[in-house]
């Protein structure tokens, strides 16, 4: 029989195949071909592991790519500055140490702390003074005794103070130095800086003895356990975005794995490049190692769509061209499986949709675990 070149490649190619194949296939050697069909014995198919299947109606979604990044919300982000200027004495952290909220930072020293703090006694020491005169003078005036002149003056002199020691003590707070133990006479002539969020430390931007101002970022810290991703969609896209969405994410310079998410909101500007910022929370970011900053593709899932498919291990790709072995027929303890070349639509999950799909019966049986073992060699 004359075979045409595309006979005579499948025919070689099984040859090849049988040729080449351990023990167990060449308990095959009299397997035969016939009208282009793959013959193989039912020892074959089971010790290959081999699997028949049929079309299962699966969806497939339509989606939106996106690109962006992890971040965090404001609220998980701070930046560490000096309420006051002064030289840094202490900074025992290095980029990526943890720490919980209220650790100590950064030491800053300046010997104008210990001014702040001998003003702040003096008007502690006038306060209760000028307190008892104006009480003297209120009490002196309801009873006609001293002129409105004379408890005016006592009234001004003491909230004037007052005003002021309440001042003093708001800064000396601010720099973490207790009014109490100024009291007592204790001056310091450092302050102490703590961390106002848990989280890691991304930026340390002094070292020991670098003067800081307060418009200084001395650290960094972030917190990763609320981490959302920050994706950009083209305006184009952005009517079919809705709260509530499915995104499917994954990091390529990490890896290739995909991750779950949801649109929680979606931005209502336009930016210069003509997208639009999509707010997305990822779903488990306590078992993923997800840092601030990393780049991320993403799929927004708007809709899907059901379709007929077949695993997409049951495709095998030689030379740019993809087939399906089809069950031809079953005889005895003999499968004959029949190539067929085919174009996959779309893939999703494992699955593949064909766009020759029609062109099948809906009873057809696809060799849908094993194909590689007899085509992909």
């Amino acid at each position: 029989m004359k075979r045409d070149p595309y006979t005579s490649f499948l025919f070689s190619l099984v040859l090849v195949l049988f040729g080449s194949c351990d023990d167990t296939k060449k308990e095959a050697t009299d397997n035969k071909t016939d009208n282009l069909l793959i013959q193989i014995t039912q020892a074959q198919f089971t010790q290959g592991k081999m699997l028949l299947g049929g079309f299962e109606e699966k969806a497939f979604p339509n989606t939106i790519l996106a690109n962006g990044t992890i971040d965090v919300p404001p609220e998980n982000r701070a930046v560490v500055n000096a309420s006051m200027g002064g030289y840094i004495k202490t900074t025992p952290l290095l980029v990526g140490d943890k720490v919980v909220k209220g650790q100590l930072l950064v030491s800053v020293e300046n010997p104008e702390f210990v001014v702040l703090q001998q003003q702040y006694m003096e008007v502690n020491a006038q306060l209760a003074y000028l307190k008892a005169a104006y009480e003297r003078q209120t009490q002196m005036k309801k009873e006609n005794i001293s002129s409105q002149k004379s408890f005016l003056k006592a009234e001004s002199e003491y909230k004037t103070a007052l005003a002021r020691h309440i001042g003093l003590d708001k800064q000396l707070r601010m720099l973490n130095i207790s009014p109490a133990n100024v009291r007592q006479g204790n001056l310091s002539t450092t302050a102490r800086i703590y961390a106002p969020i848990s989280g890691s430390i991304t930026k340390v931007n002094v070292t020991k003895g670098t003067y800081v101002s307060p418009a200084t970022e001395i650290l960094e810290i972030i917190d990763n356990d609320h981490i959302h991703l920050e994706l950009s969609v083209y305006e184009k896209d952005i009517s079919k975005v809705k709260k509530g969405q499915k995104i499917e994410f994954k990091t390529p310079e990490i890896t290739s794995e995909t991750y779950p998410a949801t649109v929680h909101l979606t931005g209502t500007a336009i930016e210069q490049n003509r997208t639009v910022k999509v707010h997305g929370h990822p779903e488990d970011i306590l078992e993923n190692n997800f840092l601030t900053g990393m780049f991320v593709e993403a799929s927004i899932i708007t809709d899907s769509t059901i379709a007929k498919a077949i695993p997409s291990e049951a495709i095998i790709e030689i030379d740019g061209i993809s087939y399906v072995l089809v069950l031809e027929k079953k005889e005895a303890n003999t499968y004959a499986f029949k190539p067929i070349e085919v174009v996959v639509n779309e893939s999703y999950r494992g699955y593949s949709a064909l766009k020759s799909e029609k062109n099948f019966q809906p009873s057809t049986q696809f060799l849908t675990k094993g194909a590689f073992n007899l085509l992909g060699e």
